[in-house]
């Protein structure tokens, strides 16, 4: 995948997962109707392709001004990664030479393996994780279950254990998929299904889009770098 045709996608699936979360908003509260309002003309923008460069830095711009009005990323990792992909792009914009554009986009690649890595480091070192204990509370007791009926999974110790390590290997071995393109590809399908299945069984809906938006960035480094 060339540089201008990743960047490109990477703008159009953020343009998207934004328009997503902003919907969520124009339901609220007056104040973050006039944040998101203007957030969702900008995205509307950016999927048009019209002047990206300084469009994303409006929405950086935006984006600074929502984690004031909530004292930080709310919604967690998929607030971190939005603010992540629209630094290093507006930062690929603002390069004054290809090169460091290509770095920072790099960047986001390298950070999309590590937000993997690490996630499965810190659950495989975690006692409760390596015996599916974590994962039975995260159905037994957390508010995250989208189903009541969901919560039964809690008595399914074995079923649940093999989901665990299965998560955990998968994210221990993502790094491993920069060897080889068709790697690459089974990984991202992989990861995608666990982000899917996450916004079925527990609505973390953002998670999904977001990180999806992540994915041109590491399909053009792992060419850069093997190929």
């Amino acid at each position: 995948m060339g540089f201008d045709t990743a960047l490109r996608l990477t703008e159009i699936l953020l343009a998207l997962a934004m328009i997503q979360q902003s919907l969520e908003h124009l339901v609220s509260y007056p104040d973050e109707r006039r944040l998101h309002g203007p957030r969702l003309g900008l995205c509307l923008l950016l999927l048009a392709g019209f002047h990206s460069d300084w469009v994303i830095w409006a929405l950086m711009g935006l984006a600074l001004l929502i984690l004031h009005r909530f004292q930080g990323p709310y919604n967690g990792g998929s607030d971190k990664m939005t603010v992540l992909i629209l630094t290093c792009l507006a930062l690929v914009h603002l390069a004054p030479s290809p090169r460091l554009a290509e770095l920072a986009f790099a960047y986001l690649g390298v950070q999309l393996v590590l937000s993997y890595f690490i996630s499965g480091w810190i659950k495989v070192i975690n006692p409760a994780w390596r015996s599916g204990e974590a994962l039975a509370d995260v159905f037994r007791f957390s508010a995250y279950p989208v189903s009541e009926g969901l919560r039964g999974w809690a008595d399914r110790p074995r079923a649940l254990f093999l989901a665990g390590w299965a998560v955990m290997g998968l994210e221990l071995a993502f790094p491993l998929a920069l060897l080889h393109p068709l790697a690459l590809a089974g990984a991202l399908v992989l990861t995608a299904s666990f982000h899917f299945s996450n916004a079925c069984f527990f609505g973390l809906n953002r998670f999904f889009w977001i990180w999806l938006a992540a994915y041109p960035s590491i399909l053009w480094l792992q060419g850069r770098l093997v190929g």
